[in-house]
């Protein structure tokens, strides 16, 4: 809970908000030390990940100043001010930190891809005569490296391919 913020003065709620958000950025996160006189190590580990959800959260869902400020509603006014401020002033490094979070899931990225259609004319199978089928090669960038890929696929085997790609496609529109 984010309620014992109040417990720091003005300054001290800044810092360590800033401290936080460095942590979520990959940079140096406050240490609990400099808090040990202020907090139990429970009500730190509680208060930094309250924190950092709300950071999150907030850049996550581009949540608007009243929803950020409805979420810090156990805050005195000046606190919850000035972890809206900090929010304010580093929205934009917060995103770029969850994007290459998210990024670094896979570190495959598809570079390149080309298709033909075909038209199976022979086959050990009568029923599989004059077939289309959907030659397609893929170039993907994985560590630096191009590899390639290629496949053939049937008009069922293309449709799931596609309807693969269209729910991945939702997902990352989501995360905008």
């Amino acid at each position: 809970m984010v309620v014992q913020l109040n417990t720091l003065s003005l300054s001290e709620c800044l810092q360590l908000c800033h401290r936080v958000v460095d942590g979520l950025c990959g940079r140096e996160p406050p240490r609990k030390g400099d808090y040990n006189a202020t907090w139990s190590l429970e009500e730190w580990l509680e208060i930094t990940n309250s924190l950092t959800a709300v950071f999150r959260l907030s850049v996550g869902n581009n949540s608007s100043d009243e929803e950020v400020m409805i979420r810090l509603s156990e805050l005195s006014s000046s606190h919850s001010e000035a972890v809206l401020n900090v929010l304010r002033s580093r929205r934009e490094e917060i995103c770029h930190a969850l994007l290459t979070r998210t990024h670094a899931i896979s570190s495959a990225m598809l570079q390149d891809f080309d298709w033909q259609l075909k038209l199976a004319l022979s086959s050990d199978k009568i029923s599989a005569l004059q077939t289309p089928l959907l030659s397609l090669s893929l170039d993907v960038r994985e560590n630096g490296t191009l590899n390639s890929f290629s496949m053939e696929m049937n008009k069922e085997e293309l449709n799931t391919l596609i309807s693969s790609l269209d729910a991945a496609n939702k997902v990352l529109l989501q995360l905008k």
